[in-house]
């Protein structure tokens, strides 16, 4: 049986080969989701933070378009993202 000595700088060069391992793994787990150009009611209500009766009337009042197709409203997201800026200022 043979013995291999080990050194500091045999360590440090794992280290780094080790860290940049996991992150060409977390990069590859974590890839961001393509902006959908429509969202629907809840995502709306979520990035806004109102119920559905205050959307409601923020459409009513015309201060926010929609697109409805059957039963579901679809928001432009630029629309939402200049009211969720106008709502932040405030």
């Amino acid at each position: 049986m043979s013995i291999e000595v080990i050194t500091k700088e045999d360590l440090q060069e794992f280290r780094v080969q080790l860290l940049n391992e996991f992150k060409k793994v977390l990069t590859e787990m974590v890839k961001p989701e393509p902006m959908k150009p429509w969202l629907r009611s809840k995502e709306v209500r979520k990035i806004l933070n109102v119920s559905e009766g205050t959307l409601q009337n923020l459409r009513i009042t015309g201060k926010i378009n929609s697109s409805k197709i059957g039963t579901l409203h679809y928001y432009k997201r630029e629309d939402i993202e200049k009211l969720f800026d106008e709502k932040r200022r405030l």
